[in-house]
Order: C-alpha cells, then structure tokens, then sequence
C-alpha cells in the first residue's frame, strides 16, 4: 500500500523558486491590492516564497546551503527580471518579507557566476533601481530596509559612481534632517558611505561638482540640529583628510567663508562639535600657504580665537596629542596677529 501522501514535498529547484516569487509579486496588482482578503492571500504566498529563497541562499540552521544553487538562484533572479520587481513592489510588501529580502540582498550582490557578479550586472543595466531606492527614503515605512539595500549597493564601486553623479544623490541632504530620527539616522549612514566607501570616485565628484556640494554642506553644518551639526562636522574630517581629497582640503582651506563656519562650531554650546571643528580648523591655521584674507580674519578675531582655544581641551587618551596641537595653533595665530602688513 502506498502512502504517497506522507511523503514530503519536493524542495523546489532555483529555477522554481526564482518563478514562484515572480508569480508572487505579480500577483500583488492593484486590484489585490484593494481588496483586503485577496491581498492577505497574496502577501501569504510572497512571504512563504521569500523564505524559501532565504533558506536557499543562507540554509535552514541545519543544513548549509548548497553553493551550486546559490549561484544559479542569483542568476535565475537576475535573468527572470525578478531583481525589478522586489524593489518595485517594496512599499507593498509586509514587514516580514521586506526583512527576509534584506537579508537576500547582500547574499544576491556577492554571487559570481563565471566571474561576473550577475546581480549587479543586472543593476548596471537599470540603474532607476538605484534612484527608485533612494526615493523610498520618503516613505518611512520601508526607508530603513531600502537604505540597508542601498549600502549593499554602494559596496561595488560602479553602482557608487552612479548614485554620487545622479539627480538623487542631493536628495540626502534633505533625508539626513527628516523629522522621522530612525530614517533621518538611516540615510546619514548611507550619505557617509557615499561618500567614505570609494575615495577616488569621491575626489573626481567633488571636483566636478565643487560649488554645488559645498553650498549644500554648509547647510548641515549650521543646521539648528545638533546631530546633524555634529554628524556632518565629523564627517567632513573624515572625507576631507582622506588621501585623494587632498586637492579638495587645500582648495576648501583657502576659502574665508569655510573658515568662518569653523569658527562658529568653536563657540557651539557642545564640547563635542567644538573638538572636530578644531580639527578641520587647525588645518586653516597651519597651512603654510594662506591666503591673505585668510590671514586678516584669524589677525581680526585673534584674541576671541585665543580665549576659545585656551578654554578647549581634549578627551581622554587624546588629550596630550591635543594640547600639542592647540599650543603649535595659538602660536601661528599669534604670529599672525603681529604681522604688520595686516593691521590696518
């Protein structure tokens, strides 16, 4: 006698899996979508396929996964147009299937198939992806698994370069201020990868684009907000010293207006702020090379300037690097200020 019914179901093949979450998705339209019963069913089967995938690509907890159908499922996705559509139907999907998708997505990215990453192949040749997922930034719901996507994306140094040079890349500028602190945190960590993962494609931006990034920055950095005053003074230090920035440092260290910004986060209310803005203010000072306007603002302001620096100390472990660094800067600033060609 035969108990054919007691016998597991068959594990799905790649190929099965990658057309059952196209079926899935495609099945989320907009009339589904409207009616409440019908999208419950939907999302049902979409989460159930989500899962199957997540067990393919990362196991069961028993089992690893086999890495033959790893491949072929990121090459399966990629090929069936399947890659469009998760993201596409993102702001539809439920909690659970965007978080097993966020755990997908980086697995997919790093899956080479004769040595060519097929998944960001695929993104290469639809890069509105990338603008779609930034946008998703505006819709707080799924801001903060689109942002975890997107940093996977900005691992691979072409997906970075085209959202650095796309309309979306100012978008950030808004996104890092929303009201909304989890998302307005999230997109500030995806605006430092942008600009910390590829320093060279950074450099080449920031050359291109000088006038129009820095007028944008310069709203973060006198931002009413504190975190985002702090968070974008330190990121500024970071990119900034970066080796292959170094034409955009001494180009920003000649401008008078940059340095008054400095001075400004030297008297903020934080002692936190005021500690990164000596570190990108010192860099004014010590400057071998500076401009005569330069040089008049700090002989002007020079005795503020001294009170402020003799008031600020270092934080812990650092403070003895920091003492040396501020005694060498209130000694050019006095120098400067004994200049005779600069009083009037």
């Amino acid at each position: 006698m035969s108990f054919s019914f007691f016998k597991p179901s068959r594990p799905k093949t790649p190929p099965e899996v990658s057309k059952a979450i196209k079926d899935s998705l495609n099945a989320l339209d907009t009339k589904t979508v409207a009616e409440v019963k019908a999208l419950e069913k939907a999302m049902e089967e979409v989460e159930k396929n989500f899962a199957a995938m997540r067990c393919m690509l990362s196991g069961d907890g028993e089992v690893e996964p086999n890495v033959e159908q790893v491949s072929q499922l990121a090459l399966e996705i990629s090929k069936e147009d399947v890659i469009s559509l998760v993201i596409h139907k993102l702001p539809t999907l439920g909690w659970e299937a965007r978080k097993d998708l966020v755990h997908c997505w980086s697995i997919l990215l790093k899956q080479q198939v004769d040595s060519t990453y097929c998944c960001v192949e695929y993104i290469e040749k639809n890069l509105e992806l990338l603008d779609f997922l930034v946008v998703c930034y505006d819709n707080k719901e799924i801001a903060v698994n689109c942002g975890n996507m997107l940093r996977e994306c900005l691992k691979f140094p072409s997906l970075a370069q085209y959202i650095l040079n796309s309309a979306s890349f100012v978008l950030f500028f808004k996104f890092v201020e929303l009201p909304n602190f989890d998302v307005a945190s999230d997109a500030f960590s995806t605006f430092k990868d942008i600009l910390t993962k590829h320093s060279s494609l950074v450099a080449e931006y920031l050359n291109v684009h000088y006038d129009e990034f820095f007028d944008l920055y310069e709203k973060l950095l006198t931002s009413s907000n504190y975190v985002t005053r702090r968070q974008s003074l330190k990121l500024l230090s970071d990119f900034l010293l970066e080796a292959p920035n170094s034409q955009i440092m001494k180009r920003y260290i000649l401008e008078v207006r940059h340095l008054k910004i400095m001075m400004t986060l030297l008297r903020d209310s934080s002692k936190n702020i005021q500690i990164s803005a000596f570190h990108i203010f010192k860099v004014f000072v010590a400057n071998p090379n500076k401009p005569r306007e330069i040089k008049i603002i700090l002989a002007k302001n020079h005795e503020k300037l001294l009170e402020l620096l003799q008031n600020l100390s270092g934080k812990g472990a650092e403070d003895e690097e920091f003492e040396e660094e501020k005694e060498v800067i209130i000694k050019e600033i006095e120098r400067i200020s004994r200049l005779p060609i600069l009083k009037s």
